[in-house]
């Protein structure tokens, strides 16, 4: 399926007007899709998979700004350091020691959003609010020098009650807002939360970073389990 430009214009003109980030996600996704939208003027594109990131990487424009959206392993991190422009996902103190010592080697800091777990779904990933909380005040996050948290990222459940999506979006940004006071300097600003199908309401909900993929690409390409 061929990228869906006109989507891509209208939503990416609408966001603009709101300040708010389009992450492109095109995992699974060939490379010349991705080319369409950059051709446009995108960068801004998001992956889920280290070996499929670090093969676009090194296959498309230097430019492109590569956010790592999926669950990030430690043993992993290495790959994609030297590069990466922010990684979303960071869900454990045990990944932010893994970054900043790969982070360190490569003489790059790295911009994060550590990962709060909102949603009713036990699979999901994140921290919850009392961790959450208490790495933030406790100081730690000094030693980690070569990592700059820039704010939250959380994903609501797979659901279509809007009630249950904004109560979750909502819980987000209150955590946001609270640990945006460990911050005196304004560096964390960024709120990531919304997918293809919540990423209006969860803009309504204070979201400035959205991440959409099947709007603009369609339907993954998933390879057949063997």
């Amino acid at each position: 399926m061929p990228v869906n430009i006109a989507a891509y214009q209208s939503i990416q003109a609408t966001l603009v007007d709101q300040g708010v980030t389009l992450i492109a996600v095109s995992k699974t996704k060939p490379k010349e899709e991705l080319m369409e939208l950059y051709t446009l003027g995108h960068r801004a594109f998001g992956e889920n998979y280290v070996q499929e990131l670090v093969d676009k990487e090194a296959a498309l424009p230097k430019d492109i700004q590569w956010h790592f959206i999926g669950h990030l392993q430690s043993n992993k991190v290495k790959y994609i350091v030297p590069f990466v422009f922010m990684i979303h996902g960071v869900d454990s103190e045990k990944l932010l020691q893994e970054i900043n010592k790969q982070a360190i080697k490569q003489n790059r800091v790295i911009d994060c959003l550590l990962q709060m777990h909102i949603s009713t779904e036990e699979t999901k990933f994140g921290f919850d609010a009392p961790a959450l909380h208490e790495l933030l005040m406790s100081g730690r996050m000094n030693g980690y020098s070569n990592i700059r948290i820039r704010g939250l990222m959380g994903m609501a459940s797979f659901s279509e009650d809007q009630a249950l999506l904004s109560q979750e979006f909502s819980t987000l940004k209150s955590n946001f807002d609270k640990a945006k006071q460990a911050f005196p300097d304004g560096s964390f600003d960024t709120l990531s939360m919304g997918m293809s199908s919540d990423y209006a309401l969860a803009i309504t909900k204070g979201s400035n970073m959205v991440r959409i993929g099947s709007l603009l690409f369609g339907a993954r390409n998933y390879p057949a389990s063997k």
